[in-house]
């Protein structure tokens, strides 16, 4: 008789766990679900009550202004081939979803990469972490969503920051430790504070690598929002799911492309925005 090992009861452990936090943080969860899912259909609503070509244009001279000449022009275009693709409405989600999922998950990881940076002790703890969460495989994420926060909107908003938010944390404490040591030398010979010190010495040096973990957060939360598209949420993922239901590859490849058009124009405009702060 071949000896078994005795299994070890983790992912019986992990279920226990989501069912006690689910059940005893319903009401917070009900409350974050519910002021989220009021805030998107009303950044929804508001844009959806705008014409599509007045919106596109005000989207290619933001980006404009932000970035280039260029990237206006890319936006237009793109923009404009979405709308007569019939993406409209869906597109408009996904970048709603985006938005308050980059702002989130930068809100939680620019403090955090701080304080790695600050911290050696902490650093040492957050740093394995964020190994496993960019390790772990994205779909995941969208298992524990769920009983939080069932399907919806608010699971893909939760599951993708998670998801997205270690470029964040890692390109801010990068950025701090960068600094050169003689400037942080210098402030603290004029008698700054360590937080003068990190207000108006390191992060505004260190704000060029921090673009460029707000860049690597805004894609990877357009591909984990797109993958989200399986727990309910809206957007240009939800017409790729339908066109997989349906092998309906024509839909598909034209929901991609209206998701590549985006991460495009996205990511030339915050790569554009860190480029001006070198």
């Amino acid at each position: 008789m071949a000896y078994e090992l005795p299994r070890i009861p983790l992912g019986q452990g992990i279920e226990i766990s989501i069912d006690f936090l689910s059940d005893h943080l319903a009401p917070l969860t009900k409350s974050i679900s519910l002021v989220l899912e009021t805030a998107i259909d009303a950044m929804g609503a508001a844009l959806m009550a705008v014409p599509p070509w007045m919106l596109i244009i005000a989207i290619a001279i933001l980006a404009w202004r932000l970035g280039s000449r260029r990237i206006g022009l890319l936006a237009l275009f793109g923009l404009t081939l979405v709308w007569d693709l019939g993406l409209w409405e869906p597109t408009i989600s996904t970048i709603i979803l985006v938005l308050f999922s980059t702002v989130i998950a930068t809100s939680i990881g620019v403090p955090l990469g701080i304080l790695a940076a600050m911290r050696p002790g902490w650093g040492r703890i957050i740093m394995p972490l964020l190994d496993f969460m960019q390790t772990m495989p994205a779909f995941v994420y969208l298992i524990p969503a769920i009983p939080f926060f069932g399907l919806g909107p608010v699971s893909a908003i939760f599951s993708t920051v998670i998801f997205a938010m270690p470029p964040s944390i890692r390109l801010t404490c990068l950025g701090i430790r960068q600094v050169p040591e003689s400037l942080t030398e210098a402030a603290d010979a004029f008698g700054a504070t360590r937080m003068q010190r990190l207000r108006k010495v390191e992060l505004p040096l260190a704000l060029p690598t921090l673009m460029a973990g707000v860049n690597q957060t805004i894609m990877l939360s357009l591909s984990m929002v797109v993958i989200a598209a399986m727990i309910g949420a809206r957007g240009l993922g939800g017409e790729v799911w339908k066109a997989i239901q349906r092998l309906e590859p024509g839909l598909g490849f034209e929901a991609g492309l209206a998701v590549v058009i985006v991460a495009v124009i996205l990511d030339r405009v915050t790569q554009k925005l860190g480029s001006k702060n070198v």
